[in-house]
């Protein structure tokens, strides 16, 4: 009898296959190991490329619309002012661990995102970036809450994130990204061994802080790079000492073990931010009783609902509301017009030019086109302005559509559309280099995952086997 099959995947979110793959390949040792040997290739997130809802989807097998959240902040319900926090309650479908937990396996699960509150499992899961502190008995980020007191003893206060990491003092957000990478990789190196488990899954949320807060001293195409002695390294650096961390665990775990590295989206570098809202009011889709004197939210200004057909959320990507009639409290937009009213948009968004007059690539998606179905609130559109390379804003009192500083904080990159996935495993028989697989998405993860452990890939999972 063969020793019983494991899988471990170890998440790094936002990590690219352009530094992972091409740039950094030869640098990167541990990673080769994986890829030798095995198959690997780019993963295509989610529309939207965003960790909420990515991991989700890639952990249940289901679009955006089918889990029903489109971000971490979604509107409640057809009202102007009620938005909800897609936490592990927004969840209403089950992940690879639900399943493995029901099958008799034991898991443990850290940081992965979309997992706070913590459910019950058969094993052990610790919270991500959601949870708001470590601290808090009445609010335990772990399950069972025992596992808290065990990770303070292990390896002091326990960071799920960077506390502010869009800060301008880039020593501290350096120093704060190997605190909270080197306390992380430590549990994990603890748990794989003392543990018993089959399946284990981290999160590192590292990589992403790390490209949102220096990409300008990374990517000399950058439209803000700047020459530093130290920061210019930064990301390469980061990458290398996250190559000997995943060393060490390959260590750890025997042939028997699925090695998964996984990343949920990639990284571009952002160019400039183009103010969604500004542009509906210049276009005339959108009326305010008065412009704001500073740059303000808008839902901190009094909008006109009576000549407003149209309004936008921010965030890397533009989430774009019609105010329909009937559905919205004074929606405008009678039910008929609102193909039409949708097309005109997609048309004129995609016409956006940039300062100079260069049409920027924008690319629009209906929800209806993208999803299995629909549930929650989607947004009637969503927006990659400049296919990722202009964030969308969505505050006003810029007099402008473009803005070259973020208003959430300093912020260098932008999501890109795919992702990285590495598969090791003992039965791989590829040869040096490994084999390249085309056309991974990143919901073809969790059927993948349950088949490595031989349990039944439940029917509704929408990702395809590799």
């Amino acid at each position: 009898m063969g020793k019983q099959k494991r899988v471990l995947v170890i998440g790094l979110d936002c990590a690219p296959p352009e530094l992972v793959f091409e740039q950094w390949r030869d640098e990167l040792p541990n990673f080769r190991r994986v890829m030798d040997n095995g198959v690997w290739g780019k993963l295509e997130s989610c529309i939207p490329a965003i960790t909420v809802p990515a991991w989700s989807s890639m952990m249940s097998s289901k679009d955006p619309g089918t889990l029903g959240f489109y971000g971490f902040r979604n509107r409640g319900d057809h009202t102007y002012d009620k938005h909800v926090l897609a936490n592990s309650n927004s969840v209403k479908t089950d992940r690879v661990w639900d399943v493995l937990s029901r099958a008799g396996k034991k898991v443990i699960t850290v940081g992965v995102p979309q997992t706070y509150p913590p459910k019950p499992v058969n094993g052990i899961q610790v919270g991500c970036f959601l949870s708001p502190s470590t601290k808090n008995p009445e609010r335990p980020y772990t399950y069972p809450p025992s596992a808290m007191k065990e990770i303070e003893a292990a390896v002091g206060e326990y960071l799920v994130d960077v506390p502010n990491f869009r800060t301008n003092d880039k020593d501290y957000l350096l120093r704060q990204i190997y605190t909270m990478t080197e306390k992380r990789f430590k549990l994990v190196k603890k748990w794989l061994v003392e543990k018993e488990w089959d399946f284990f899954m981290f999160v590192e949320m590292g990589t992403d802080r790390i490209h949102h807060g220096m990409w300008k001293y990374h990517d000399p195409t950058h439209h803000k790079y700047e020459v530093h002695p130290v920061y210019n390294n930064s990301i390469h650096d980061y990458y290398r000492y996250i190559d000997n961390e995943i060393g060490q665990i390959l260590d750890l775990v025997d042939d028997d073990t699925t090695v998964f590295i996984v990343s949920d989206h990639g990284a571009k570098k952002m160019d400039g931010g183009l103010c969604v809202n500004e542009w509906l009011i210049k276009e005339g889709y959108l009326t305010l009783k008065s412009y704001p004197s500073k740059i303000t939210a808008l839902d901190k200004c009094e909008i006109d609902w009576s000549k407003t057909k149209v309004w936008g959320d921010g965030g890397y990507y533009a989430r774009i509301f019609l105010n329909i009639e009937g559905r919205e409290p004074q929606g405008i937009v009678k039910p008929e017009e609102v193909e039409a009213l949708r097309n005109e948009l997609k048309t004129k968004f995609e016409a956006i030019v940039d300062p100079d007059g260069v049409n920027i690539g924008t690319t629009v998606y209906k929800p209806q086109e993208v999803y299995k179905q629909c549930n929650g609130v989607p947004p009637d559109l969503i927006v990659y302005f400049g296919d990722l390379l202009w964030r969308s804003v969505g505050t006003v009192g810029y007099n402008s559509i473009y803005t070259f500083d973020n208003d959430t904080g300093p912020d260098d990159c932008n999501h890109a559309q795919f992702g990285i996935v590495i598969k090791h495993s003992a039965d791989a028989h590829e040869g040096p280099g490994g084999r390249e697989l085309q056309g991974l998405q990143l919901m073809d993860m969790a059927p993948t995952i349950l088949k490595e452990l031989d349990v039944p890939v439940p029917a509704d999972m929408q990702g395809k086997i590799f």
